[in-house]
């Protein structure tokens, strides 16, 4: 479960990425794709700038030299975040200073908070709990007279993790207005943390909460890295769920149109486009994360319900990611689960529902929605599978306020397996607030043996569906992508080298933009290579069959090569940019930008 919760800073850890500076100060810096991950649901992203141990001490004298010294590393620092697309900075001086450089490191503190405001708007910069005002390494496990100097001059602090009941509660006091720039800090490995982290974690939120103050998760990757059972997807939801039933979900969305979410989690073993896979090779690439669903975790499985897992086995249609629903279903009973939680108010267009749904026998899988006005009045809405409309009307007339069957149904010809539904809603002057997917079947509620006049029992059967993706949108989803001819795509740096059996070895960073340069409106593309075999040298009577090969997906408008093997007898490649839009819509390949490359020294 990925729930958005507000007031709560969380790490995964300190991320082992090094950088140099003058004075060869140690940094940890997120990823590219790390940021890009957290950036499409909303969270800042820190670096963190730490000083510890004797080396730390070296250096933070350098810092600390004079009050000069101390604003160029601020601005450098603020520079580096705005060039590299972050958000503030965690600043934790896990050394002791000396008292008379404590103003010097004063002066850093405010110039980096300011100098991060001006540079990157919204920025944040924490101070972490660790040496005090009088140059002592002293964590003090709560906001008080030792470190409100720095409290005072950014913009919140981590308090260290061993902290006690009555803490958060007298750091509230102390903080005063900003009470909740004050994060309590939890360790997760539970370390000397209140409450003991682990599966009792939300003891510690729960105290938070209550004495209104903020919390800083520290190391959730716990789940992961210690192997929790039965297996990482259930315990990761079981974890989340603790984090919820403690502080809720504050994070809404979709907030915006248009809205797409493949289920897709940053890692897989395979990668599929429009129901047909494309790749069958185990990846991960954080930055290609979708939109994940509030899932709601139940414990054990009970008669009747159904398990909703983030699937990354099963194949997907688009990315590497399903909603898999599992389990057995009563005829006469249908299962809600809920997906999603927004905040999209709607105007006078229809909205335009797009999903696909692949299911096994007479499993059926729908999505309802939740609409609230201005005055509070309540709507639910349940856009139906494809299947009988007088059954399915007669079936949930009375638990939903409206019934809407799909207006086209597409079942694919590549994937008979999946199924594309699409249904429109107009509901002007009201709020979309939440989506569950609803499964079911169509049977009769009730039947009668003609020769006995017996009301028959039904006895649960097997239900299996999966749901590949969701796409909201105020237009019908027939995204309208530039030609190719109105891209430009260029081969830099390109490196040609022998390989083994004859063959080459290419190194090419391929670029590209529009004309125009509205790139903006597309947010990723995948990318294939085909090669083109030596004509010359083919076999006059054999069959040419070229089959474009998967390399990778890129956020920007570039794409780094590295030691692609060129087979002997391939006189050419060709490179082909494939386009995504907001709507989660691909260019087909045949109208997708290219570019062609001569091998070189064969």
């Amino acid at each position: 479960m990925c729930s958005c919760i507000s007031r709560i800073l969380w790490l995964l850890c300190r991320l082992p990425v090094g950088l140099t500076l003058p004075t060869s100060m140690e940094l940890r810096l997120v990823t590219y794709s790390f940021s890009i991950e957290l950036y499409f649901i909303y969270y800042k992203v820190l670096g963190t700038f730490i000083m510890e141990w004797d080396e730390g001490k070296l250096l933070a004298n350098k810092l600390l030299s004079s009050k000069d010294s101390a604003k160029m590393y601020a601005e450098r620092l603020s520079e580096l975040a705005a060039a590299l697309g972050f958000d503030g900075w965690l600043v934790n001086m896990e050394v002791s200073v000396d008292v008379g450089q404590i103003p010097n490191l004063e002066e850093f503190v405010s110039h980096l908070t300011q100098s991060m405001h001006s540079l990157v708007p919204g920025s944040l910069v924490i101070w972490y709990d660790s040496v005090t005002i009088d140059g002592n390494l002293n964590w003090q496990d709560q906001l008080n007279e030792k470190n409100k100097a720095f409290f005072d001059i950014s913009d919140g602090i981590f308090v260290n993790y061993t902290w006690k009941e009555n803490y958060p509660k007298q750091s509230a006091e102390v903080a005063g207005d900003r009470k909740f720039d004050v994060y309590m800090g939890i360790d997760v490995f539970g370390r000397n943390t209140y409450g003991g982290g682990q599966w009792t974690t939300n003891l510690a939120l729960d105290v938070i909460k209550r004495d209104n103050v903020s919390a800083a998760i520290f190391a959730p990757g716990w789940v992961y890295e210690t192997k929790q059972l039965p297996d990482f997807q259930t315990a990761q939801n079981r974890w989340w769920g603790l984090v919820e039933r403690s502080w809720d979900i504050s994070q809404n969305y979709p907030l915006t149109l248009p809205f797409y979410s493949n289920f897709d989690q940053g890692h897989g073993y395979h990668i599929s486009v429009d129901g047909k896979q494309i790749s069958q090779t185990p990846w991960n690439n954080n930055s290609s994360q979708s939109f994940q669903p509030l899932l709601e975790f139940f414990g054990e499985s009970t008669a009747g319900n159904l398990e909703v897992v983030v699937d990354l086995k099963e194949p997907s249609y688009n990315g590497g990611g399903n909603l898999a629903f599992n389990g057995t279903l009563d005829d006469d009973i249908h299962f809600s689960a809920r997906l999603f939680e927004g905040k999209l108010q709607l105007a006078d267009s229809p909205v335009h529902f797009t999903f696909s749904v692949k299911s096994n026998g007479s499993s059926l899988l729908g999505l309802s929605l939740e609409f609230t006005s201005a005055v509070r009045k309540q709507k639910s809405v349940l856009l139906a599978s494809w299947g009988d409309s007088l059954m399915t009307m007669t079936r949930f007339v009375r638990h939903f306020d409206n019934v809407i069957m799909p207006h086209r149904v597409t079942k694919l010809e590549t994937e008979p397996s999946w199924v594309i539904l699409e249904s429109s809603i107009a509901m002007e002057g009201y709020m979309l607030t939440k989506i569950h997917a609803v499964c079911y079947k169509l049977r009769p509620e009730v039947h009668k043996s003609e020769s006995q006049g017996k009301t028959m029992a039904f006895s649960p059967a097997e239900y299996h569906a999966v749901l590949g993706h969701l796409a909201i949108d105020s237009r019908t989803l027939n995204s309208d992508f530039p030609p190719s001819t109105s891209w430009l795509v260029d081969g830099n740096y390109i490196e040609w080298s022998s390989g083994s059996h004859g063959s080459r070895k290419l190194n090419v960073k391929l670029v590209w933009k529009l004309k125009d340069g509205k790139t903006h409106l597309f947010p990723k593309y995948y990318i294939y290579v085909k090669k083109q075999p030596d004509l010359s040298i083919a076999e006059p009577n054999g069959s040419l069959q070229l089959v474009q090969e998967y390399l990778g997906v890129a956020e920007v408008e570039a794409f780094y090569v590295s030691d692609l093997v060129v087979s002997s007898g391939t006189s050419s490649v060709k490179f082909i940019i494939q386009v995504c839009s907001l709507d989660g819509a691909f260019q087909k390949l045949e109208e997708s930008p290219s570019i062609d490359l001569d091998v070189q020294g064969s």
